[in-house]
């Protein structure tokens, strides 16, 4: 191994799945695997692993790339502690269980034992069955049921939704500072932010780090959850945000369709417009973390993506401007023809009347009035329809309205 690089190993060299077998012979004394591949899982922060030992039983592998992803590790040992047996016992899915650690340096290696089912990507769990999109709802619904008190007897985060909005605002303007996010998106988010109403939510336990990597499947049942290493009291939209930047709008209202029938509350009405926001702004936290770690790649795939999503944005907006125009221009037609038309059924209707007009005769005692006035015109009662004035009302921002 090149000596240049010996400060870097940890963090820019890829453990291989026959390395992770190693390392998890150490973690669990007794185990011999037999057979080892890879594993999905946040590529930047671990070094994961499937393994197989001599008596067919499954066992998967974390190894942290740097300090941080270490911890988080640890955070989750905690987590999954406070997971007792009778909150796994109501959970409609199953956790992980730590069968060992081992400690190299600063960072902690943890080996799991496997759970049932297999991972699919976010295209195979979009175009699966209405079973399948009731097992994610109620897979959601009974995380965020979950009792506060499994967050605040851990110790973990809780976030109130102004707390919650306030740090998204304070991500916001950290993310500003690398000066690659595109103008649109950032006024984009910032009047998002800004609008007080949109983040107004029962804060509930959230997983914090769910996406299809982190769910096990089999035969369109949701088998287990994994990844549990940011769970927190927060904001639920944190945990669809995944699932509406598959744009699969079917399936996305199938799964929030069954997560509202399981829940134990009713969930806000924007539950989804924030989910669409944290997906788009999870490309920003993409980015900061890219540039903090010094990845070159990273980081130009986050600059890719934002630059992609904001030409996206700035062309769905050309595009519904067109679409006003262009209703706008065929009201004021229609407007135009219908007076046309109501202009030639007035000409018509005074084609077919006599030329002279013929006056109501007055009675006796209507004569002798207008006489005794000595006015040779008759009064007329002032009714009539004046055209009243419309004052153009600028629409308040709805930032301003709450």
């Amino acid at each position: 191994m090149a000596t240049g690089r010996t400060q870097s190993t940890v963090e820019n060299v890829r453990r291989t799945p026959l390395e992770l077998a190693a390392i998890a012979t150490a973690a669990v004394p007794g185990l011999s695997p037999t057979a080892a591949a890879y594993s999905p899982d946040d590529d930047a922060d671990f070094d994961s692993a499937l393994l197989l030992d001599a008596e067919g039983k499954r066992w998967r592998v974390r190894s942290p790339r740097h300090p941080e992803a270490s911890t988080r590790l640890e955070t989750e040992f905690m987590v999954l502690r406070a997971f007792a047996p009778a909150i796994r016992a109501e959970l409609p899915f199953h956790v992980p269980t730590i069968a060992g650690t081992v400690r190299q340096g600063a960072l902690t290696t943890f080996v799991y034992a496997h759970l049932q089912g297999s991972v699919l990507s976010i295209d195979e769990l979009s175009a699966g069955s209405p079973a399948l999109a009731k097992e994610v709802g109620a897979a959601l619904a009974a995380i965020h049921d979950l009792p506060l008190t499994l967050v605040t007897n851990a110790d973990l985060p809780s976030y109130s939704a102004n707390e919650f909005r306030q740090r998204k605002l304070n991500e916001l303007d950290q993310a500003a500072t690398t000066g690659k996010i595109p103008a649109t998106l950032l006024r984009r988010w910032e009047h998002a932010l800004e609008d007080v109403a949109l983040w107004r939510f029962n804060p509930s336990v959230v997983h914090g780090d769910l996406h299809e990597d982190n769910l096990m499947v089999q035969d369109d049942t949701v088998t287990a959850l994994t990844g549990w290493t940011d769970l927190r009291i927060g904001d639920p939209a944190d945990d669809f945000a995944w699932l509406v930047a598959s744009n699969e709008a079917s399936f996305v209202e199938a799964v929030l369709s069954h997560y509202t029938q399981a829940r134990r509350e009713i969930p806000d009405a924007h539950l989804l417009r924030r989910a669409a926001l944290l997906a788009e702004f999870a490309l920003a936290q993409y980015l900061v973390k890219a540039m903090a770690a010094g990845h070159q790649s990273m980081t130009a795939e986050a600059e890719s993506m934002l630059q992609a999503l904001a030409d996206d944005i700035d062309e769905q907006v050309r595009r519904d401007e067109e679409a006003a125009q262009a209703a706008e221009d065929e009201a004021v037609g229609n407007e135009a023809a219908e007076r046309e038309v109501t202009q030639l059924r007035a000409a018509d209707s005074r084609a077919d009347k006599p030329a002279v007009s013929v006056a109501a005769i007055p009675d006796a005692e209507e004569s002798e009035s207008s006489e005794e006035s000595g006015s040779g015109t008759t009064s007329h009662d002032d009714t009539s329809t004046a055209a009243i004035s419309v004052v153009s009302v600028t629409p308040l921002h709805a930032a301003e309205r709450s």
